[in-house]
């Protein structure tokens, strides 16, 4: 099924002809002012520590038929998302209650638009002189919309129907006026009223500043010169795109990534991506992805678009005005009633921080791949940062009776992937937020109810690389203030390590999720101080799954967990051996991981032990070779007459595959069969490193020179994935 259509491509060069530069440039960035101002506005006016500190949200403007004209900074999955919302609205409201000037709208159902019910989206048409021309939107994240349980992630799910409050498209206001009746009723579902009334009020306020923005711009510079400034900001964007894609050589690349566990059984759910590209076309097939599961790890046609989009922004459009134009030149085809695009009533609950998540993995990886190909782009290709999400709810009573809930957002301080000239950001923020922010923990701690025992850098977290991925974060909290708390813990990638490196790059670590059982009399405070204090607590500790679901914290109790660092990027033997130094130094990487994974030895002084780490390195090459290397590993490719497949293997005009080294891996696509393939432990990649049951790790390298071209997590049994291929 194609989800997105390709549209012909446009032919601009400048701003419309009418139009001076100058007005054009003031309108097009007076467009990106008011989407600020909406983000300001609603920040300002939420209370939700989910808007006002992890920005979960998103804002934006909208052409009459929907398309994406701005969007803010923030969450970049709901921006992919909103013009179905819109289109949906327009689909289902025209006729009837219709749609008329100061009319605002809600919705949060995931198969008309929204990535999963908790991110509720007000939408507002723009009118003027009776004439409906724009729309204008926001979307946060709540931290309740009712359901079986608090926060609405319901693990317990099999149809959408048990998960939370399902909003199709309802007109909350009318012309101007809050309906008093469909307030009360959404108030009444959630167990957060007056936050979640905040965040409403505030989304409705940030839509009426851009309503009136928007039409003081109009009156100045006239409404049909503002929209087609607004229709010519997509028609550019789609032009770059094509033109960008134009400058990449034709191929088919690859990804595969997976999720452990979907609410009910520690199932396996594989998401596989073909991307092909085509002169100035480019087109994403899902198929091959499994089938949509019982539980809640799913995600609708809007989750998918939002996860792709995600992905291709960084990669492809850097520089690029970000709107709906640039999907203008990609098509999205996936069956339905998978896992990446289920079909009703499938659970979606936990689509943002599963499917939606890992839909952006393989499109990143893919894309990363794509872009390497060329060296304009190939500073854009990276390891992936922090695949996997995790959340943490808590809710229970103040000490006055009132109720008491967050939603942390902590996980966010991932580790970043590695670039081809730099390491990964270590607490880098997820992906997908391009200005990530986490609270502070007094801002927590402040809030009530709990407190933070630590939060801290994890070593041994990144994944290592040529370029090292970014470390990743930890934390420890307990009960204060409150005799217990309910919690639950979700996510993935625990049993998968999700956050891959590339082009012999080694992955990020697996989360850790860790229950400390209380013990009478002892507190945690001051005794658990890092993950280190874990194995002497002495209540023993509980190593727990990717979803423990919901479970009671008592006063003296501990929760603690960790996420994933960042994907590395190249051979770790081909790292700086004095930036290993460092790693060490700064304690990002031990000494025992420093000597096994990256070969480097140190003196007592901490300096590089250089002819130790010469023999230590050589030794790893042969290992991986099966035999003495014969071959000196060179620093680049391609030579004259040879096209860039990666960064350490170029195609020639007879189609073979060579290693910088040299060695001919034999003709193209299925060079891997030429490589000195092996199975490895996950500890040989780093000792927070975990595999479920059906997976296994694999190393692909040069026979000649060892080393490493490709580091992969497979299903044991499956056939080796070709992950780029030039045509």
């Amino acid at each position: 099924m194609s989800l997105t259509a390709n549209r012909p491509s446009a032919s601009l060069s400048g701003p419309p002809a009418q139009l001076d530069p100058i007005s054009f440039e003031v309108i097009r960035n007076k467009l990106s002012a008011i989407t600020e101002e909406q983000a300001t506005t609603l920040k300002n006016v939420s209370g939700s520590p989910v808007v006002t500190e992890a920005t979960d949200f998103n804002v934006g403007i909208y052409l009459g038929d929907g398309a994406v004209v701005t969007m803010g900074p923030q969450v970049l999955f709901h921006s992919g998302s909103m013009a179905s919302v819109v289109r949906n609205i327009i689909a289902d409201c025209e006729d009837n209650p219709g749609i008329r000037e100061g009319d605002m709208f809600v919705l949060n159902d995931p198969y008309k638009g929204a990535l999963h019910q908790m991110d509720v989206t007000f939408i507002a048409p723009v009118f003027v002189d009776g004439r409906r021309v724009a729309w204008v939107g926001a979307c946060a994240h709540q931290i309740d919309v009712g359901g079986m349980n608090f926060g609405s992630w319901s693990l317990a799910a099999r149809g959408i129907q048990e998960e939370a409050m399902l909003l199709p498209g309802i007109k909350l206001v009318e012309q101007g006026e809050v309906r008093s009746d469909l307030w009360s009723m959404l108030m009444g579902m959630t167990r957060m009223p007056t936050t979640v009334g905040l965040d409403f009020k505030a989304m409705i306020a940030a839509n009426n500043v851009a309503v009136g923005r928007l039409r003081e711009l109009f009156g100045r510079y006239g409404l049909e010169t503002v929209l087609q400034v607004m229709e010519h900001e997509l028609e550019h964007s789609e032009q770059e795109m094509r033109q960008a894609l134009r400058a990449l050589p034709d191929g088919v690349f690859r990804a595969v990534d997976w999720i452990e566990h979907d609410g009910h059984h520690n199932t396996l759910y594989e998401f596989r991506l073909t991307v092909t590209k085509t002169g100035d076309e480019l087109e994403l097939d899902f198929t091959g992805t499994s089938r949509q599961a019982p539980g809640f790890i799913n995600c609708t046609h809007s989750g998918l678009v939002a996860g792709v989009f995600t992905a291709l922004l960084p990669t492809l459009a850097p520089t690029l005005r970000w709107n709906e134009g640039l999907l203008r030149a990609v098509t999205i085809t996936a069956p339905d009633g998978i896992v990446a695009n289920s079909s009703w009533p499938a659970p979606v609950s936990s689509a943002t921080v599963s499917a939606v998540w890992v839909v952006t993995n393989v499109a990143f990886s893919a894309l990363s791949r794509l872009i390497s190909t060329a060296p304009d782009t190939a500073r854009h290709a990276a390891g992936v940062t922090k695949g996997s999400m995790t959340v943490m709810v808590l809710n229970g009573l103040y000490p006055d009776g009132d109720p008491y809930g967050t939603f942390l957002l902590d996980s966010t301080a991932g580790g970043g992937g590695a670039y081809q000239d730099h390491d990964g950001l270590t607490a880098s923020g997820d992906f997908c937020v391009p200005r990530p922010a986490i609270a502070n923990v007094e801002s927590h701690e402040a809030d009530g109810q709990i407190m933070f025992l630590y939060r801290g850098i994890v070593p041994d977290s990144a994944g290592p690389g040529r370029q090292r991925g970014g470390a990743t974060v930890g934390l420890a909290l307990t009960p204060h203030g409150a005799d217990e708390l309910s919690a639950m813990l979700v996510g993935h990638g625990v049993e998968v390590p999700n956050s891959v490196g590339i082009f012999g790059g080694l992955e990020g670590s697996c989360n850790r999720n860790e229950l400390l059982p209380g013990i009478d009399g002892v507190s945690p405070v001051g005794r658990i101080r890092s993950a280190r204090d874990h194995a002497a607590w002495p209540g023993g500790h509980e190593v727990m799954g990717a979803k423990p679901g919901f479970f009671t914290l008592r006063r003296g109790d501990a929760v603690a967990y960790s996420f994933q660092g960042g994907g590395g990027y190249g051979d770790p033997t081909d790292r700086d051996p004095v930036a290993v130094a460092h790693d060490v130094q700064t304690r990002q990487v031990s000494r025992e991981a420093a000597v096994a994974v990256y070969g480097v030895l140190l003196l007592e002084d901490g300096t590089v032990d250089k002819v130790a780490t010469s023999a230590r390195r050589a030794e790893i090459r042969t290992e991986r070779a099966g035999s003495p290397v014969s071959a000196t590993a060179a620093t680049s490719v391609p030579r004259s007459g040879e096209r860039r497949l990666t960064p350490d293997l170029a195609v020639d005009a007879d189609g073979h595959v060579l290693c910088s080294c040299g060695h001919d891996l034999g003709v193209g696509p299925d060079w891997k069969g030429s490589t000195r393939r092996r199975v490895v432990e996950p500890s040989a990649h780093g000792p927070m490193i975990r595999l479920h049951a059906d997976l296994e790790l694999r190393e692909y390298a040069c026979p000649a020179c060892g080393r490493l071209l490709e580091s992969a997590v497979s299903r044991i049994g499956a056939a080796d994935l070709i992950t780029s291929e030039l045509r």
